[in-house]
């Protein structure tokens, strides 16, 4: 794996390749947009899409906080996608990956899915905070939005960024979006998709490339 390091208000986040981000000082793993059971909430409606979404993302997630150490973990958003996702199977598996980390501390700050979905369900040990949390010199939130607390760190957006190159070559992949006031993390979840976004002038966008995190300089090679 092939961490990207950036400074943020004096503070070291390492953006990973797994869709999250690592706060050192403090030992938080960051991680927004999990959308867990987002694949059975389809199929309770009819629509027929392949099972394993939440295990992999549970697997990842669990990978992310063992390479990191992570002592605790901050949800910005969007836990569950829906109240139909949240399946026997689906919250057999979300237990069984607590249990694994039971020193892990882990805070959710609720996103418009999660106000649908209901309340964390038992065993998950989680803690809920308001939206807008402030930890300086952030401010945890899952809605991207300037705060005159700090810098904020949020979700919501599921970004990515369309890359260019010769004989018509594009590539959609998700990214890390960095202006001067907010930071946008990638969507955690595998099966969320992707809203391409566009960087303004002085913003930073890292895109997540198989096991690397990449820098993408502005210009021509993306869109």
């Amino acid at each position: 794996m092939s961490d990207a390091v950036v400074e943020l208000r004096g503070e070291r986040l390492r953006l990973l390749p797994e869709r999250a981000a690592f706060w050192e000082g403090t030992g938080t793993l960051l991680a927004a947009d999990l959308h867990w059971g987002k694949a059975a909430a389809f199929r309770a409606s009819g629509v027929a899409v392949p099972g394993g979404g939440t295990a992999d993302d549970l697997a990842r997630l669990s990978g992310a906080l063992e390479r990191t150490g992570a002592r605790r973990l901050v949800l910005l958003g969007d836990l569950f996608h829906a109240r139909a996702g949240r399946t026997a199977a689906v919250l057999d598996a979300a237990r069984a990956w607590r249990a694994r980390h039971p020193a892990v501390e882990v805070v959710l700050v609720p996103g418009n899915h999660d106000r649908h979905a209901g309340p964390p369900p038992p065993g998950l040990e989680l803690r809920v905070v308001p939206e807008g949390t402030a930890e300086p010199p952030f401010v945890l939130a899952h809605h991207p939005e300037p705060s005159a607390a700090g810098y904020v760190l949020a979700g919501h957006l599921h970004p990515g960024v369309v890359l260019r190159g010769a004989a018509r070559m594009r590539q959609r992949l998700p990214c890390f979006w960095l202006g001067a006031e907010v930071g946008v993390l990638p969507a955690f979840g595998g099966f969320t998709g992707l809203a391409e976004v566009r960087p303004r002038g002085g913003d930073r966008v890292w895109v997540v490339a198989g096991e690397e995190v990449v820098e993408v300089p502005p210009g021509p090679g993306r869109a």
